[in-house]
């Protein structure tokens, strides 16, 4: 039986035996979709017993529903074109990239649109895309949610059908299945899409009191209908909104005071330090790696002193700095040992955090 343990191994090493096994595992995906393009092209499927590749790759490669989907797909973008087996196998693309690029895809842009796609994530791919095959606005909406259904009882299954996605033309054969009713539906996450150059679609479901106050300021706005301007009211609630927590955050203002005499030994950061530090450091964490990777979170932020207060730092400028919480507990255990704040602080990452800031 193999062993997943990696105790034994060195913070580089296990970095290194990572990147060995995301290779292989590349390889071992480029190798796979060119078998289910290869399956694909002699229905092999069909003799096996399965009505579609779909379901085939569900029952004898044991892929999830949504992973069989993204192989198909990429093998059949890839059998149009070649060059995306190489792709995916160095890493240059990911499966979801390919789904992405596959509608779009023709002989005369296939070479161009793979190279600007390379070494982006999936949602740098969907602003690329949109910038290029631009698509309209969607229309204003507002819809009232129905209340989730009952669980199903054990054994029931829903009278209604479920059909896999079929994104394209060329995509698998989806299967209609029998599903059990889940019990019971999660609201649906908020949706940012991209849509074309600085237009994205925004798509949330709102409770009763959102929908009053949303009523109330088109009615103060004087507008004659709920979805009429909903961008408009939207964009000045978010300027009024974000301006507040500016201000609490990092005590932003157009009309800052001078600042007050302070104690030396105060763990206090007054809010001209705190403006300074924000915008010198971009509001975004400054951990940069051995590698010369910077950290790119930008929430949850929280004020550090490079020089640990409980080391006499002090709350200037030059000694504050902006840091994620977990570079933030990262820098409290480089300064003072796990150890040490494991005992001090027993788990509690806040108390870490607050030892440094």
């Amino acid at each position: 039986m193999h062993s997943y343990s990696f105790t034994h191994l060195s913070d580089r090493s296990l970095v290194q035996h990572a990147k060995a096994v995301a290779a292989r595992r590349r390889a071992d995906t480029a190798e796979l979709i060119a078998c289910i393009a290869e399956i694909d092209a002699r229905r092999i499927h069909v003799e096996d017993g399965y009505p579609s590749l779909y379901r085939w790759c569900i029952g004898e490669l044991r892929l999830s529903e949504q992973s069989a989907y993204k192989h198909i797909f990429a093998a059949r973008a890839a059998r149009r074109f070649p060059a995306v087996f190489a792709a995916v196998e160095d890493g240059r693309l990911h499966l979801s990239a390919v789904v992405l690029l596959a509608a779009h895809l023709t002989e005369d842009n296939a070479g161009e649109l793979l190279k600007a796609a390379e070494g982006q994530s999936k949602s740098a791919i969907e602003l690329i895309l949109a910038r290029r095959f631009p698509k309209p606005d969607l229309a204003t909406i507002l819809v009232a949610i129905p209340p989730s259904p009952p669980p199903a009882r054990a054994g029931q299954l829903s009278p209604g059908k479920v059909e896999p996605p079929s994104p394209a033309t060329e995509a698998p054969a989806a299967p209609v299945f029998d599903v059990p009713t889940p019990a019971p539906v999660e609201t649906p996450r908020p949706q940012i899409t991209p849509l074309a150059p600085e237009r994205f679609a925004l798509q949330t479901t709102i409770d009763e009191e959102t929908q009053a106050l949303l009523r109330e300021a088109h009615e103060l706005l004087g507008h004659p209908t709920a979805t009429s301007h909903v961008p408009d009211v939207l964009k000045a609630a978010l300027r009024l909104y974000v301006a507040q927590l500016r201000k609490q955050k990092f005590a932003a203002t157009d009309q800052p005071r001078p600042g007050r005499a302070r104690s030396i030994d105060s763990r206090h950061i007054p809010a001209d330090v705190k403006r300074a530090v924000w915008e010198r450091d971009g509001g975004r964490c400054t951990f940069v790696s051995d590698f010369g990777h910077r950290c790119e979170e930008r929430s949850g932020l929280e004020f550090d002193h490079v020089h640990a207060f409980a080391r006499d730092g002090r709350a200037t400028v030059g000694n504050i700095r902006l840091r994620c919480h977990a570079h933030n507990q990262f820098e409290a255990e480089r300064t003072f040992g796990a150890d040490f704040m494991s005992r001090k602080c027993g788990g509690n990452r806040q108390c870490a955090s607050a030892w440094r800031m």
